[in-house]
């Protein structure tokens, strides 16, 4: 068409709209006859999670002991602008109006860890009744609200009594024996348990890299036992929790296993991605769904490979009622002709991250960790036990913090676990990281993970945009 015909088809259309010629009509925006479903199972389990350092405070507070966070935390140099959790979010005098929070969410579930050292502040002997009395203060306060208590045993915050630590086996049995007491005395109100979170960030970042509690830099064969340590008090910790609870439970863990994607969807990067994760994840979350350690992860560490003692391997395999999966995001995968048949890439600089550098985000990454575990392991019942991030929150002048990056974290993330349930993986719930802001580890209070903004100074709660997309999550049960 030349330019003159062009134009005299521009005058042309124009003068048939004006006259109210029929044009077409077209339908952007318009609802689908046939929308796809974003809804998730009924009776899915929607909640928040905490951990006790983070966020109770009261740390010298009813009897309770230190624990290795309480001391690396007030060494100088160890955590930003030497914050501590002392008294963080104050839930220790505040817990009545976090779970309020809860409810004003409509969650149903709560995830929560119990402070060792404030049950036991030697980390065994005597339990210490004002503490336990907190425990079920708190029990009682979210079951009187219809939120379900989801309680982790240990959060990372050894009682820094125990000789050794993590470097004792004697601390493996001293954790039997607390979750032993626990199960006891809240499995008539509790029905579910997760032994320990996350075995790399309190042996690997705390013993081998020096970056969390208690700060040592141990030799390879060193970390390693301290590793074996960690998932052997988990085995011990289930056997002990079956043995006293008053009634049925569902015993479990909360495990942030490397996650693998593949890089594009085809059978043999899928293959790759399957394969990685059992590979990758040889020390932990393999051994502990097996009940030994791969022959591959011995062979690689030679010498330095964990000394397992008779009955070890039997307590570590322990069966599960469900597997907990912290994510945050994914490490991506190529199938390759190495020996191992795939190739981790490398995220180039222009990879899109969170406030957290660490969170990468990749949305896709909780579809494949739910997908890999399954596919390998079958588990009964899997709970993706945190998911979150960071956000740079500012408060306006109106009292607002919207937060749409995390919001649209969020939805993303949730968008790819609907489609893990939509596909029939048996995923019950999820726990978003994380209901309040608080003490970030060595972050201290840098970083903000919580959907409800805390001032550390006043200790008031303010609800974030997120908090009302997350009530609508909730309310509606699907993605929104």
């Amino acid at each position: 068409m030349n330019p003159i015909s062009r134009r005299q088809f521009g005058k042309t259309v124009a003068a048939a709209a004006l006259a109210g010629a029929s044009l077409p009509k077209f339908s952007f925006g318009q609802t689908p006859t046939h929308p796809v479903s974003r809804a998730f199972p009924q009776n899915f389990v929607w909640g928040c999670a905490t951990a006790a350092y983070q966020i109770e405070g009261g740390a010298a507070e009813g009897g309770r002991g230190p624990s290795v966070w309480d001391t690396f935390s007030h060494t100088p140099g160890k955590t930003h602008n030497g914050d501590t959790g002392d008294v963080a979010d104050d839930s220790y005098h505040r817990y009545k109006e976090d779970v309020r929070l809860l409810k004003d969410l409509g969650a149903r579930g709560y995830r929560m860890s119990i402070s060792w050292s404030r049950v036991f502040p030697e980390g065994k002997g005597e339990p210490n009744p004002i503490g336990l009395d907190y425990y079920n203060r708190v029990i009682d306060e979210l079951l009187a609200n219809n939120i379900t208590p989801y309680i982790t045993l240990f959060h990372w915050d050894l009682p820094q009594a125990l000789p050794g630590g993590w470097q004792s086996r004697d601390t493996c049995l001293a954790f039997a024996e607390y979750a032993g007491f626990i199960a006891r005395h809240f499995s008539d109100r509790v029905h579910h348990f997760m032994t320990i979170n996350e075995f790399t960030c309190f042996t690997d970042l705390g013993y081998r890299e020096g970056r969390f509690a208690p700060g040592l830099k141990l030799s390879d064969g060193e970390a390693n036992q301290v590793r074996h340590h960690g998932i052997l008090a988990h085995g011990l910790g289930v056997q002990a929790i079956r043995a006293n609870a008053k009634d049925a439970v569902q015993v479990g863990l909360a495990e942030n296993a490397r996650v693998f994607a593949p890089v594009i969807e085809d059978d043999a990067n899928i293959e790759a991605a399957r394969h990685a994760t059992r590979m990758e994840n040889a020390a932990f979350l393999t051994t502990v769904m097996e009940g030994k350690y791969p022959e591959f992860y011995l062979e690689r560490e030679g010498e330095n490979a964990p000394k397992a003692e008779p009955g070890d391997m039997k307590a570590i395999g322990s069966p599960l009622d469900f597997v907990g999966h912290n994510v945050y995001q994914p490490e991506y995968v190529c199938a390759d002709a190495s020996p191992h048949g795939y190739r981790i890439e490398k995220l180039p600089d222009s990879y899109p991250h969170m406030y957290s550098p660490w969170i990468t985000l990749g949305p896709e990454g909780i579809y494949w960790a739910v997908r890999n575990v399954c596919d390998l392991w079958h588990p009964k019942a899997l709970y993706i036990t945190e998911n979150g991030c960071s956000s740079d929150d500012v408060v306006t002048p109106e009292g607002q913090i919207n937060d749409i990056d995390r919001l649209m974290f969020l939805r993303n993330y949730l968008t790819h676990l609907q489609r893990a349930t939509s596909e029939g993986y048996p995923v019950k719930g999820y726990f978003l990281w994380s209901l309040l802001d608080n003490f970030e580890w060595a972050d201290g209070y840098s970083k903000r993970f919580g959907i409800h903004y805390v001032d550390f100074q006043t200790e008031k709660r303010t609800p974030k945009l997120s908090a009302e997309w997350y009530r609508q999550v909730i309310a509606r049960n699907e993605v929104v």
